[in-house]
């Protein structure tokens, strides 16, 4: 597969009330497509978060920005517009990042998490030196992320944002 330049097409997903931030890499294909965070329905996203919420799985667009804002969570991705073969974080090329001071400035984050290895790379790279802050890594939602059963995503996801989550 080519390399194709690409704009990052989603809106970053956050309020006032936002208290966590959680970053991906670039949206993939499907999520471009369908303009929204973790659209292809093998990621595990959605019932990983709803999971250490102890809600349902959210299905529709509105459901998934509802469970997260409700929530207090923001979410956008490290990455802006690069160069990209399809779907692969190992393809990315051309980095130009998020300018993640829309969220940080608009919200009392209080703990920036990163689902995977290549949002947390490309965090460190080229967002970390502008928001002066740190990001925990989390493993990855991914389907690619065969290694981790959906039982350890959430184990490890709960782990930690349940001390950053507000009361419900």
């Amino acid at each position: 597969m080519e390399k194709a330049k690409q704009l990052h097409n989603i809106p970053p997903l956050y309020d006032a009330s936002s208290r966590v931030l959680i970053l991906g890499s670039f949206p993939s294909v499907r999520s471009r497509q369908a303009k929204f965070f973790y659209a292809h329905p093998q990621n595990r996203f959605w019932p990983t978060l709803a999971g250490v919420l102890g809600e349902e799985t959210p299905r529709t667009i509105a459901e998934k920005k509802s469970l997260a804002l409700r929530r207090g969570i923001a979410l956008w991705d490290t990455i802006g517009a690069c160069e990209i073969a399809g779907s692969s974080d190992a393809s990315i090329t051309g980095v130009v990042p998020n300018d993640l001071r829309v969220i940080l400035d608009a919200a009392d984050i209080r703990a920036i998490f990163c689902n995977g290895g290549a949002s947390f790379a490309s965090y460190e790279r080229y967002c970390r030196a502008l928001t002066g802050r740190a990001a925990v890594k989390l493993p990855s939602t991914s389907p690619a992320n065969a290694r981790w059963t959906g039982e350890k995503l959430l184990e490890a996801w709960r782990a930690a944002l349940e001390p950053y989550l507000p009361e419900r």
